[in-house]
């Protein structure tokens, strides 16, 4: 069952998600070589806590940790550990709260110091991706609708769309209906109603599309090795158009790519 939110659960949302904003742009300052995974989760939750809300990932399903920290072939759900960051690397860092009986939930991948072109143009292909997803968030339009303009932007940047995970609705679960993959045809699925809120978070592979999850259980990785990278937002569908709530004041470029052209 899709669950719409009132006005008055939606302003309970927007306080989880702006927690789980901050504390990303936080954490996006702190991506540097030598600094651990794990000192990036000790952060994570330091900062939740001291919101007054809880991580909403730690003890989720059994995972260990309060932040997903996936690097370079590592598409998702990265256990934080003792390895250090280094140049060159890209790192996807998944954050949730809960607070107030809300959930938020958002991602980005950032770069560690110095990256390649092939790095860089997967980081911006992806986060494109994702604001012309969320141009598609309106009142009436389906939930193909999103995962199909995911899809057609990147394949048509020669990347590849995972499609063994996908987005969902969020509210008072941290997973809810419907489900949102990040591929196929448009004009299918449910129709979206003002209250529904979800999130969105295209995963984009440089090699094939294909993934594998390592023997711990949560680390999912690219099978032929090739980089990764994942951007999620969670976003409200309004009268007005989509309501990001997990906006961050530094989506420069994520702000830009909202403006870019469909690809052809």
């Amino acid at each position: 069952m899709i669950v719409c939110k009132s006005p008055e659960e939606l302003a309970r949302m927007r306080v989880a998600n702006q927690i789980v904003a901050g504390v990303l742009q936080e954490l996006q300052a702190m991506a540097a070589p030598g600094v651990t995974t794990a000192d990036l989760d000790a952060t994570v939750e330091a900062r939740v806590l001291a919101s007054g809300a809880t991580p909403a990932f730690k003890g989720y399903r059994g995972y260990p940790a309060s932040l997903c920290a996936s690097i370079n072939d590592e598409v998702v759900h990265g256990i934080p550990s003792m390895r250090e960051l280094v140049q060159g690397d890209i790192v996807s860092l998944d954050v949730g709260v809960l607070i107030e009986g809300f959930y938020g939930d958002s991602a980005l991948t950032v770069a560690v110091g110095e990256i390649s072109d092939e790095a860089d143009t997967l980081l911006r292909v992806t986060e494109e991706a994702l604001e012309l997803a969320i141009a598609e968030v309106c009142v009436g339009s389906r939930v193909s609708d999103i995962g199909h303009a995911v899809q057609r932007h990147v394949e048509a940047q020669g990347l590849s769309v995972v499609r063994e995970f996908v987005g969902h609705g969020i509210g008072t679960k941290l997973h809810e209906e419907p489900q949102i993959p990040n591929y196929g045809e448009p004009g299918r699925g449910p129709r979206l109603a003002e209250g529904m809120v979800l999130a969105i978070e295209p995963m984009v592979n440089v090699g094939k599309s294909a993934v594998r999850v390592l023997d711990d259980g949560w680390t999912a990785v690219t099978r032929d090795g090739s980089l990764s990278a994942h951007f999620e937002h969670t976003v409200a569908v309004t009268a007005g158009g989509p309501e990001v709530l997990t906006r961050r004041s530094s989506d420069v470029r994520a702000v830009a790519a909202g403006s870019a052209a469909p690809a052809s």
